[in-house]
């Protein structure tokens, strides 16, 4: 049975006649008759009364037709639906990303796609880079923003930009009028809020501090970049984040170091596979695109770069 002999039968019960379905479906009477027969022997029961003046279905065909029309319903639902899939006008893009990145990338990623695209429904979901991997070797996730690095072999990842980190303090510190780079040692006296060890960034900062002969005086640790704002905004507490988190807060303050503090890059990881999906084609250019507001594109090498393994938090 394939679908030609469920039209064509179809056809004949809507005008209970050969010869004017074959006209309307611009094929000749013996071969439209002929397909109809081919339906009723893969059946084996009669599905067309051919006795009288007009053609009428038997029981049999009233029962089948049924079932024949909702499934041609069915079929161009589907086709409509994968139509609207890659005109994007509906569909769904899972999304991973490490914790940091909510600060500042994922809201103005979403407001992008959404605006160009309201139909596709977004799931976002904040997680570590380790698992976001292994989500997307699964196929349970379309596209995941981390850290490039070593990744699991069935992970393809392409460089966005290079993330900076910067020292961090409220605008009335003292350290906020500096007229020049304030020296590493420096922080040895001072008191910090920083992410807590188990994000990759705190482990980050720390090889950077040890590297300097540098032992933190860590006041607060929390597990959210909020957190640390709302501290750092109200205390004289000093934080490391990545400067694109401090850009638009006023009553926030970067402050040069030196030597700088480390950078590392930031990559768009997915599967390796050959097939993607119309809307995550669509995030990975708007990505693409917006690099150059969060940091330097992967042409331009970071100031310092050391390896940034897979098994971590942002």
């Amino acid at each position: 049975m394939e679908l030609r002999h469920l039209r064509y039968l179809l056809a004949v019960a809507e005008h209970a006649s050969f010869t004017r379905a074959a006209e309307a479906l611009h094929v000749s009477q013996p071969t439209l008759s002929q397909q109809v027969r081919q339906l009723e022997s893969s059946l084996q029961v009669q599905l067309l009364d051919r006795s009288g003046r007009t053609v009428r279905l038997t029981d049999a065909g009233q029962a089948y037709t049924h079932y024949a029309r909702q499934a041609l319903r069915d079929l161009a639902a589907a086709e409509r639906a994968v139509r609207d899939v890659q005109d994007l006008s509906r569909g769904t893009l899972r999304l991973a990303v490490t914790p940091t990145f909510t600060a500042y990338l994922v809201g103005t990623l979403v407001e992008d796609f959404h605006a160009r695209h309201p139909g596709i429904t977004l799931d976002i979901r904040e997680m570590a880079q380790a698992r976001i991997e292994s989500e997307l070797a699964a196929d349970r996730l379309d596209l995941g923003i981390a850290f490039s690095g070593a990744h699991l072999p069935a992970i393809t990842a392409s460089t966005l930009f290079t993330e900076h980190l910067g020292l961090v303090v409220a605008s009335t510190h003292p350290w906020a009028t500096l007229p020049g780079p304030l020296p590493v040692r420096a922080l040895r006296d001072q008191r910090l809020a920083l992410l807590s060890t188990d994000f990759a960034t705190r482990r980050h900062i720390d090889q950077y501090l040890a590297e300097h002969g540098v032992q933190p005086q860590v006041a607060v640790e929390a597990n959210s970049v909020g957190a640390l704002i709302a501290i750092v905004r109200r205390t004289g507490l000093a934080t490391v984040l990545p400067d694109a988190v401090t850009g638009d807060r006023p009553h926030l303050h970067a402050v040069a170091v030196d030597p700088p503090l480390p950078s590392r890059t930031v990559a768009l990881l997915r599967r390796d596979t050959s097939y993607q999906s119309a809307a995550a084609r669509s995030f990975t250019t708007l990505a693409e695109r917006h690099a150059h507001i969060f940091g330097h594109t992967g042409d331009e090498p970071a100031r310092t770069d050391p390896p940034q393994g897979a098994h971590g938090s942002a």
